[in-house]
């Protein structure tokens, strides 16, 4: 009986560790993503927002992908110095399994966006909008930056409040994890 009983917690905790986007909490918090908050898996709002186009864009079209959201302003001088980091990210991890997705949310005019972008060097992001912040409230973002992590299954599964280096061994890892088969 305790032979069975050792068996099958083993066989869970192994299952458990098995599972596809199991992320270390602790270790991504031990090397620099303290901000980082474990989230229970949630279902995302399926909330409009544009392209650089001015097309329709839900998060539901990126069903399948993992996802590094990121809330952002023109004028959010933290969104400023993370951005770069962003960048960096999609440029090295982005692709078929992971994106990262930049919104500015309120008020930002394109113009603004290009500036800004040009100033911090961005080449590898998309240009997303959310000007009236519906996503943003319907994500329940109360300050800027703000990052939520999206497993390929299109769930919320962590948040980091204010600004983290991305471009970071512990962030490169994150992803990885997430994106693990």
């Amino acid at each position: 009986m305790l032979r069975s009983l050792l068996l099958y917690t083993a066989l869970v905790f192994g299952a458990n560790a098995a599972f596809a986007g199991a992320i270390d909490f602790e270790a991504a918090k031990a090397n620099g993503l303290a901000k980082l908050v474990e989230t229970e898996p949630t279902d995302l709002p399926d909330t409009v927002f544009l392209d650089a186009d001015g097309n329709e864009v839900r998060l539901s079209d990126y069903q399948g992908k993992a996802i590094l959201l990121n809330f952002w302003a023109t004028w959010c001088a933290p969104c400023r110095e993370e951005m770069p980091a962003l960048d960096e990210l999609q440029g090295e991890l982005g692709g078929d399994e992971f994106q990262v997705l930049t919104v500015a949310t309120g008020r930002n005019a394109r113009e603004a966006i290009d500036k800004f972008y040009a100033e911090t060097g961005v080449e590898h992001l998309p240009i997303l909008t959310d000007a009236r912040q519906q996503l943003a409230r319907d994500m329940g973002v109360l300050g800027l930056p703000v990052t939520v992590l999206i497993s390929p299954e299109g769930q919320e599964v962590a948040r980091l409040p204010g600004d983290a280096d991305w471009a970071s061994d512990a962030a490169k890892q994150v992803i990885r994890e997430l994106t693990a088969p």
